[in-house]
This record gives structure tokens, C-alpha cells and sequence, in this order.
């Protein structure tokens, strides 16, 4: 009999506001989860108003059949502004992992000590590949790193299913984001051994 608690079962937020691109990185990690075989339900919430607003999307990436798509406590976050922080980290699991926009998002999270924090300038690091646009990619980059589940490379070779083809023009920046937020975890890691 297989062992139960080796079973991939992640439940995950990603939030931020309008125009940060929270829905395509949710699609991108989904479209990933499909492709390595996973099951994998994506649940998108939208403000009143789309570009400004607020914006998340509850994943769930499992090994077996996923029984309910709400996300009531997320195993992790990622979170590109203060207002998804407030809202969003009170229920985050013990043990959880918390990426937060540290480009944005200059307070203290109230979390348990339990809990692994990485700070990541998701913004300036975008701008430093030529697009602000990049920084979710950058986030899901980190994510991956950071959770080990899946190949930064899967989901580069995902992106072109998720795009519309008039924008396969950002390919390369997008894969470069992905990337880039995944190097600075790896740097991170090493920095605390």
C-alpha cells in the first residue's frame, strides 16, 4: 500500500490586483500540473473592476481526484500587494510557504513562526529583464523553486498552450522570468546554509 503522506496534495492562493497578471500565472501553473500528470483545479475571483482591483485564484495540485476546489487554508501564497497580505495570510496553513512581492509589500506579515517567508523583489526584477508585466512570472518561478513539485522547464514548455499565439512574442521574457525568479531562490537557499 502506498504511502498516503507522500501523496502530493497542494493547495495554493495566488493574489494580487488587476493587471499583475495573477490569473495567467495561475493558468500557467494549472496548464504545468496537467501536463505532469496531476489533477489540478483552478478557481479565478475577480474585483468589481478588472485592471486595478482585486484579483486571485485558488489551485489545488494533487495526485489523486480532488474533491473540492475552494481553497480554505492554502499551503502556500504567493502575494503581490499589501492588500492580498492582509487578507489572505491569516489563512495560511502551519508549516506553509509565504512568497510575498517585496517590491510592494514593505510590512511584516503576521504569520506563525512556522511558516517559510521568502521576500522577493518581484517587481525590480522584472524591470531588470525589460517588462514590470514579468513579475508574476518571476513569482511562479520562485514558487516552483521553492516547492520542488514540478521543472521550471515544464512550465516554460507550458506557456505557449496558455498563450494567445499574438503574444507568443513574450516567450522569452516570460521563460526568462520564470528563470530568474527560480535563481534567486536557489540563491536565497544558499545564502542560509
Amino acid at each position: 500500500m502506498e504511502d498516503i503522506k507522500n501523496e502530493l496534495y497542494e493547495e495554493l492562493i495566488i493574489a494580487g490586483f488587476g493587471g499583475q497578471g495573477i490569473m495567467l500565472a495561475g493558468k500557467l501553473l494549472a496548464q504545468t500540473a496537467m501536463r505532469c500528470g496531476k489533477e489540478v483545479t483552478y478557481m479565478p475571483s475577480y474585483g468589481a473592476e478588472v485592471r486595478g482591483g482585486t484579483a486571485n485564484c485558488m489551485l489545488v495540485i494533487a495526485d489523486n481526484v480532488i474533491a473540492c476546489p475552494v481553497v480554505g487554508q492554502p499551503n502556500s501564497l504567493i502575494i503581490m500587494n499589501k492588500a492580498s497580505l492582509t487578507k489572505f495570510t491569516p489563512l495560511l496553513n502551519k508549516n506553509g510557504l509565504l512568497i510575498l512581492n517585496s517590491s510592494l509589500i514593505d510590512i511584516e506579515p503576521e504569520v506563525d513562526s512556522s511558516v517559510e517567508i521568502i521576500r522577493l523583489p518581484a517587481d525590480e526584477l522584472a524591470v531588470e529583464l525589460g517588462s514590470i508585466k514579468a513579475a508574476n512570472m518571476v513569482a511562479l518561478g520562485a514558487y516552483l523553486q521553492a516547492k520542488g513539485f514540478f521543472e521550471i522547464e515544464s512550465a516554460i514548455e507550458a506557456l505557449p498552450d496558455i498563450l494567445a499565439k499574438r503574444y507568443h512574442k513574450t516567450l522569452p521574457l516570460n521563460s526568462n522570468a520564470l528563470r530568474k525568479g527560480a535563481a534567486f531562490v536557489s540563491q536565497e537557499t544558499c545564502k542560509q546554509i
